[in-house]
């Protein structure tokens, strides 16, 4: 039997949020980057971009606690698909 809880998932929402989360990891890893390079404008872009993604998650996830596993995959993702770019771009 399947909890009320899991059937009740909107799996557009869940995409949507799995998305978000990854986008959002995916700029505070360029943000946290042009931190440490001290590149100010790009480190303010970044960060501004961070905040607007991260609240389409934190307003989709709060009405259904599920919601958060797709952001923590997303954000894994995220994360794990900019440091790749990264790595690659610098020797």
């Amino acid at each position: 039997m399947i909890p009320a809880v899991l059937l009740s998932i909107d799996p557009l929402t869940a995409l949507g949020v799995l998305a978000a989360t990854a986008a959002t990891d995916a700029v505070y890893v360029m943000f946290s980057s042009a931190v440490a390079a001290r590149k100010r404008i790009p480190a303010a872009t970044w960060s501004s971009v961070w905040y607007l993604l991260s609240s389409f998650a934190v307003i989709s996830y709060t009405q259904n606690w599920v919601y958060v596993l797709f952001a923590a995959i997303g954000s894994w993702l995220g994360a794990f698909a900019s440091m790749t770019y990264l790595h690659r771009r610098r020797p």
